[in-house]
This record gives structure tokens, C-alpha cells and sequence, in this order.
């Protein structure tokens, strides 16, 4: 079922609830006919209390003023049930039970609207009106019921309501009947009323729902048009609208899909200019390698064949560090994005991971590292431990490969409110101004000149950057603090336990 049936389904289900008020009348209808009868049992009461105190000369003008009055028909039985009176005899009729046969049509049509109602609604129809053959106490119910007044609703054959109360009265009866057509009418008017409401109600739900529909069925519908196309590998071809006028969840998914589309086409040539370098980076030692190899077929000099399997040697170590860097930069991304974060002390990190380098070295080192810890000897933050001390051993690595002899590579920890500090700082030549974004690119080197050739891949601080983007930090190259020549690699972290 798409969007738009939904929304429609869901606003015109309300209105046919209000709709349903039209088959619901039935307790208002009952409640009129209730109040009818009393009052029609009052009138039969006040007549059989009048009556006795008449004289029979009187009695038959006091009859027809009162059923005149009541717009009603009095009839009187004597102590056997025979009629003795009826005003409909001794004046004419001011009322008529209709056949069917005889309304006109537009009221015939809405007695057929009526019936159809009721039988969907399950009403209860009245017993149907019909004078009795013969006419006498024994064919009314309503007279034969006991003591004390009693009333009954019947429907006569135009749909109309005749009501009638009937009392014992004297040694005899009295009935007192009257056409209750206003009822049907008021329930006609109510119905009429919910419907014409209704009808309303339901073209105005459906406007805004086609409307409500479009505002967001349309847009959803572009927007999953263009993520079916970056899918089948239009990334660069699609632009997804970003709806700068739209201030709902609409617009925030089409600007996140936007910024997701752009972040893909970005990944994508990303992606496809790591591939050329890894290809020109992948090239150089292999092209070095196979002049090596085929040098080696043509020379007998031993001392010479030595230097070519030297030179072969080194290129396939630098090919297999390169291929170890470039797996490592390919996948830093995607693990991190799995990674579960942990509390982790920085401080406590790098003083291991000096101590681990001193003991391998053996005091063969010929740089000095210094480690200068905060104040309380605690930096925690919330990252992935073996991450995080590979981009510290890249820069510690980084920063002793441009010191010279001698030198000295201070690490510093501080924290301020939200974050961790770290900087690197060694006494190099330091890097310029204009290369201090540059030498964070991938395969970018700018060795020593005392330093062999192939002996880094260029990848470290390409890597270290990915995985301190990764734990939400930064990471660049500064001035050192003290104003002395040398680099300063300077890296910030969200504290652990602090929220902005």
C-alpha cells in the first residue's frame, strides 16, 4: 500500500466514524417518542378526570375541543368494550394515517431512505398501525394491560409515528391516539445535518490528505529516484535536492541524503586517486626490482651481483611495507566505523609505549624522548587502544627519523575542560608553512636527506589522521610552544565522561 492510500486511509477513516453518527440516531429517536407518550398519558389522564364531572350534554363538545386541541383522536368503550364515543365520528377527522400508495414521491423516497437506515443499523422496527375489526376494548392492548395508564408506539404505513395511551375511566376506557409525523421529521433534519457535515468534512480531509500526500510523497519519491541511481553507480551524475525550504524531517533527509550522496562522490575519487598512487607508489620499486633481475642475468662480477641482490633485496622490503601501509590505510575506515569505543588513559598509553621502545633499543637509541605527563598523570578519553597508539607510534617514529644525533623528541600530555592535548614535538628542520596540510596526504614524504630511500611509504601521517578523525579529534602541525626549530605535531581528543 503506497504513502499516499495510507494517509488517505487514515483521514477518511476518522470522517466515516463521523459519518457514522447518521445509523446512531436511534436513541435520540427513542427518547422523542418517550417524551411524546408522557406527554400524551398526561392528557389522557387530565381527559378521564375531567369527564366525570360533566354533564353528558357537555361531554361530547369537551371531546372534540380536546382531540382538536391535541390534534389527536379520543375514543370511548363502555363496561362490555363496545365503542360509545369517537371524535372522528362526531366531528371530522383531524388526522389521517397515509397508505404508502397515496404520499407523493419525494416523501415516499425518503420513507425508503428511512427503512433502508434501520435495517442497517439494526433498529427495531414498531408494530404496525391498524384500526381493529371491530373496534372494541378487547383489540387495544394498551387497554387491556392492567390499572393505571398505558401507552404504545406504533408506525403507520407512510412511516409516520401514532401514539396512544389508554386508562380505565369509570366502568369503561378511554384511548387517546395521535400522528407523531414531526418525529420522523426531526430525525430526518439531524441526519440530513450529520450528513451534509460529513460530506464536508470528508472533501476537506481528502484536499489535505492529496495535499499532505504531495508535500511528502513527492519528495520521497525524488529522493528514492536518485538513491536508485547512486545505487546503479550514477553517484557522480546524481544531484540530490536539498530542499532548503523545507524545515521538517523531509528536508533534514534530503539534506542528509545530500550530504551522504557528496560524501560518496568524494569517497569515490578518493578512492580512485589512491588507487593511481598506490599504482605509481607500487610501480617505482617493482620497476627498480626488474632492472635489478635482469641486471643480475648479464653480470659475472660477484661483487657487483652482490649489490644487485642488495638492491633487489631492499626494493621487496619496500614493497611489502608499502602493500602492509596501503592494506592498513584501506581498511582504517570501515574498522573504526565497527570499532566499540573504550575508556582509555593517553597518558598512561604513551609512557607504556616509551617504555616498550627503551627496552627494545637496548640504549642503542641515539635520540633522546622525554614524556612530559599532566598533573595528575591521567588523560582518558574514549577510543580504540591499538589505534590510538599506532597513530603515536607513527608520530614518535616520524619525529625521530628528523632528529638528528643527539636530539631530544618531547612528547607533552595536558588537558583543558573537554579534551585531551598531546603534542609531538621534535628537533628537526621542522615543516614549512605551506606543506603543513600537505604532509598528511597519502604517499606524501619529505625524508632527510641522510635518510635511505624507500625506507618510509609516506602513509603514516595519511593514517594517523584517518583514525584521530575516527575517534572525533584533530590533528595538524604547529609551531613548537618554546619557539625553537623543530616540528610540532599537535592532537586534540574529547575527554571521556565530558558531554557539550
Amino acid at each position: 500500500m503506497s504513502l499516499t492510500t495510507r494517509i488517505l486511509a487514515v483521514n477518511i477513516f476518522a470522517v466515516v466514524l463521523l459519518a457514522g453518527g447518521l445509523f446512531f440516531l436511534d436513541n435520540y429517536r427513542s427518547r422523542l417518542v418517550e417524551i411524546r407518550t408522557e406527554a400524551l398519558q398526561r392528557e389522557a389522564n387530565a381527559i378521564a378526570h375531567a369527564l366525570p364531572l360533566l354533564s353528558q350534554s357537555r361531554r361530547e363538545a369537551y371531546l372534540i375541543d380536546s382531540a382538536l386541541a391535541l390534534d389527536g383522536r379520543i375514543r370511548l368503550y363502555g363496561p362490555g368494550g363496545a365503542k360509545t364515543a369517537d371524535t372522528f365520528t362526531i366531528a371530522p377527522p383531524n388526522y389521517d394515517v397515509e397508505q404508502i400508495n397515496s404520499i407523493p414521491f419525494r416523501r415516499a423516497f425518503a420513507h425508503e431512505i428511512d427503512r433502508i437506515t434501520d435495517t442497517m443499523v439494526g433498529t427495531e422496527a414498531p408494530p404496525d398501525y391498524v384500526d381493529p375489526k371491530p373496534d372494541n376494548a378487547a383489540n387495544w392492548p394498551e387497554l387491556n394491560a392492567g390499572e393505571g395508564i398505558h401507552s404504545m408506539a406504533r408506525q403507520g404505513p407512510d412511516g409516520a409515528y401514532v401514539l396512544s395511551a389508554g386508562r380505565n375511566f369509570g366502568s369503561g376506557k378511554l384511548l387517546l391516539t395521535t400522528r407523531a409525523a414531526d418525529i420522523r421529521g426531526i430525525i430526518r433534519e439531524e441526519r440530513l445535518t450529520i450528513a451534509i457535515f460529513s460530506v464536508v468534512v470528508l472533501l476537506v480531509s481528502v484536499w489535505l490528505s492529496l495535499f499532505l500526500a504531495r508535500t511528502i510523497v513527492k519528495p520521497l519519491r525524488l529522493l528514492a529516484r536518485n538513491a536508485v541511481k547512486v545505487r546503479l553507480g550514477f553517484a557522480r551524475e546524481v544531484s540530490i535536492p536539498r530542499l532548503p525550504s523545507r524545515r521538517d524531517e523531509i528536508g533534514m533527509l534530503a539534506r542528509a541524503m545530500s550530504d551522504m550522496s557528496n560524501a560518496l562522490r568524494e569517497r569515490i575519487d578518493a578512492t580512485e586517486a589512491f588507487a593511481a598512487d598506490v599504482a605509481h607508489e607500487v610501480k617505482n620499486p617493482l620497476a627498480s626490482l626488474r632492472s635489478a633481475l635482469e641486471s643480475l642475468q648479464m653480470v659475472e662480477d660477484e661483487e657487483l651481483r652482490a649489490k644487485l641482490f642488495d638492491i633487489a633485496s631492499s626494493d621487496v622490503r619496500r614493497l611489502d611495507r608499502l602493500i602492509s601501509d596501503i592494506s592498513e590505510a584501506s581498511r582504517v575506515d570501515s574498522q573504526l566505523s565497527r570499532a566499540k569505543f573504550e575508556r582509555v588513559d593517553i597518558a598512561a598509553m604513551i609512557e607504556q609505549l616509551l617504555a616498550s621502545r627503551r627496552e627494545r633499543a637496548n640504549g642503542g637509541d641515539t635520540v633522546y624522548l622525554r614524556f612530559v605527563p599532566p598533573v595528575d598523570d591521567i588523560a582518558c578519553v574514549m577510543g580504540e587502544d591499538v589505534r590510538l597508539e599506532r597513530v603515536f607510534e607513527n608520530l614518535i617514529d616520524n619525529a625521530i627519523s628528523f632528529s638528528p644525533d643527539g636530539g631530544e623528541v618531547e612528547i607533552l600530555v595536558s588537558k583543558t575542560a573537554s579534551e585531551v592535548l598531546v603534542r609531538v614535538m621534535d628537533e628537526g628542520p621542522g615543516v614549512p608553512p605551506d606543506q603543513r596540510e600537505a604532509v598528511f596526504e597519502r604517499f606524501h614524504s619529505r625524508r632527510p636527506a641522510s635518510e635511505s630511500f624507500g625506507k618510509h611509504s609516506g602513509l603514516g601521517l595519511a593514517i594517523a589522521r584517518t583514525i584521530i578523525d575516527g575517534h572525533q579529534g584533530s590533528i595538524r602541525a604547529v609551531d613548537r610552544i618554546d619557539d625553537r626549530e623543530g616540528a610540532c605535531f599537535e592532537i586534540r581528543l574529547p575527554r571521556a565522561g565530558v558531554t557539550e
